[in-house]
């Protein structure tokens, strides 16, 4: 029987781990053998991250956040859960054939920004590719770039790069925009934003670095070129809450409901932290304090319970 498990890494859940290693509580971290360290480990150059301040890559901040967890006593571990039993004062969380049992746990399983599904989508991620202006925006100082998707986000992470980029190009499949109006017109406003509807990227080239896309008209079929220096992708993301549907409670975005500023959920003895939790900010300092909130509430909640010992009914 263990305290708790922490299911997930990255930011949210390695800080959850820090937090809780330190109150002696020996979390188990499943930090999944696919998405380990989660999407900071696509990341090359992290700027707005506090501390470090000649910049860090992804995967070095997220070995760092994982080797202090281990440090205090974190078990870490490569192991993707296959299913949960989160019902009663004993969770249960199925690794394969193997079984844990714990108090407490925490989700941190954070999300997964929507792909445009091309060849070299992946390949140039972290060299042109992006998904986040406020990460990368920093990167694009002059540079021509494009902005995939109609919706607010599209819009806010094209103003946003027009601090930075000599000119922004949003593309959108058709002439209506699911962006709010107040939105839109910003955008049509900024001379640095130009629009080109009616059409989608279906492809990107660039050997070491983005250097063009491809645009075919959605409605005659047609392709064109259009030389950029980057592409950031702005048509959504979907919170990783495959294991607990059915189980907790969640909001109308997907993500996972919790009370108030809180990490508690609607399962007694079950937290959630990070982007599973978090539709609008999504940055790897706002998750790191998520999960810090996690692990303090944990904590609370096995303090509370330390007279009563959960028994197994299995």
């Amino acid at each position: 029987m263990h305290d708790l498990i922490i299911i997930g890494s990255g930011p949210a859940g390695y800080t959850a781990a820090i937090y809780a290693a330190r109150a002696k509580l020996e979390p188990i971290v499943l930090a999944s053998s696919v998405t380990a360290g989660g999407d900071l480990m696509t990341t090359t150059e992290v700027e707005n991250f506090p501390g470090f301040p000649e910049a860090i890559q992804g995967p070095d901040l997220m070995f760092q956040m994982q080797q202090q967890a281990e440090r205090f006593g974190a078990d870490v571990r490569l192991d993707d859960v296959t299913e949960l039993e989160l019902d009663g004062p004993v969770k249960r969380v199925h690794v394969g054939d193997q079984v844990l049992e714990a108090r407490t746990i925490i989700f941190a399983t954070g999300s997964a920004y929507r792909r445009l599904g091309l060849e070299d989508e992946d390949r140039l991620s972290g060299h042109g590719v992006s998904w986040c202006a406020t990460c990368d925006g920093f990167f694009f100082r002059e540079k021509k770039l494009v902005v995939v998707g109609g919706g607010d986000s599209a819009m806010e992470e094209a103003q946003f790069l027009t601090k930075f980029a000599s000119s922004v190009t949003i593309v959108h499949r058709s002439e209506q925009f699911r962006a709010s109006e107040i939105m839109l017109e910003r955008a049509r406003n900024n001379e640095k934003i130009s629009f080109v509807m009616n059409a989608k990227v279906t492809a990107i080239h660039g050997d070491s670095q983005v250097s063009g896309v491809e645009l075919t008209d959605t409605v005659t079929g047609e392709t064109s070129e259009l030389e950029v220096d980057g592409v950031f992708v702005a048509i959504g993301s979907d919170p990783r809450t495959h294991l607990i549907h059915n189980q907790l409670e969640l909001t109308a975005e997907g993500t996972i409901a919790v009370d108030g500023r809180s990490s508690r959920t609607s399962v007694e003895g079950v937290f959630a932290a990070g982007d599973v939790i978090d539709p609008t900010y999504r940055q790897a300092v706002t998750a790191a304090a998520s999960g810090t909130v996690a692990a303090l509430d944990a904590e609370h909640f096995l303090a509370a319970a330390k007279d009563v010992t959960p028994v197994s009914t299995h």
